[in-house]
């Protein structure tokens, strides 16, 4: 009679363990269940501020997008100023015009400066001459004004100059640079009161000392005296103002 007590009641403590155990068990796994929304809310409120534009997470955002337009401002701040510096480094065109106004300043070119030739122009009858003076020193001169050409020892006046062939600025010539003067010498009409030259004398202005120059062509050339005209010393022929 005692054993089959004994035995109900260790059924008793048995199935009451299993009712608590299983009462821990859900409420276990209703609190664990509860948990996961939740931490599923925080999770999407955390992911979702950043996108609003606000709290914390967003002003760590905006903080290097602002740096880095501020460091963009300085940056091409900095470019403008390094291009302001290359803008005023075009002071050397000041440099510039101090070499003209020096080379304005050199002095007049002389018989010992220069190299005096003769050339014909264009063809037969041959009215025309170009004269070319370079400049054979080692240094800058100035050819100012026009040839001063005496063909013949019968006629000792100075061939006329063309008013019009001046240039305007003076003639400053460097080392081995040319200058030309366009010479005319007569009509090239059949009944002209010509005379032959094989040599002839130029002058320099500013300079007395006579150069001799060659007639070009193996016979000489003829010369108008009525007729001859110079033109200026020109670093280049110039068409309209040349033509006389």
């Amino acid at each position: 009679m005692n054993i089959p007590r004994h035995r109900s009641a260790l059924l008793a403590v048995a199935g009451t363990a299993l009712v608590l155990s299983l009462t821990a068990c859900q409420s276990d796994g209703d609190s664990a269940s509860s948990a996961t929304p939740e931490a599923t809310v925080a999770a999407t409120a955390v992911s979702a501020q950043p996108a609003g534009g606000k709290g914390t997470g967003t002003s760590g955002a905006t903080g290097p997008a602002e740096a880095a337009r501020s460091t963009g401002s300085k940056d091409s701040a900095g470019s403008t100023g390094s291009t302001g510096s290359s803008g005023s480094s075009g002071t050397t065109g000041s440099t510039g015009s101090t070499g003209e106004r020096a080379s304005a300043s050199a002095p007049l070119c002389t018989a010992g400066d220069v190299t005096v030739r003769a050339a014909t122009q264009d063809g037969p009858p041959y009215t025309h001459l170009v004269l070319t003076a370079r400049n054979t020193s080692h240094h800058a001169c100035r050819l100012t004004g026009f040839p001063h050409i005496q063909f013949l020892e019968s006629h000792k006046q100075d061939v006329p100059a063309v008013g019009k062939s001046k240039p305007a600025t003076p003639v400053v010539l460097t080392a081995g640079a040319p200058a030309y003067a366009l010479v005319k010498l007569s009509d090239g009409g059949i009944d002209e009161d010509t005379e032959p030259v094989s040599a002839f004398s130029v002058m320099l202005e500013g300079d007395p000392t006579v150069i001799a120059v060659t007639a070009p062509g193996g016979e000489g050339i003829a010369v108008d005296p009525a007729k001859a005209l110079t033109g200026y010393w020109t670093p280049e022929l110039r068409n309209g103002a040349d033509d006389f």
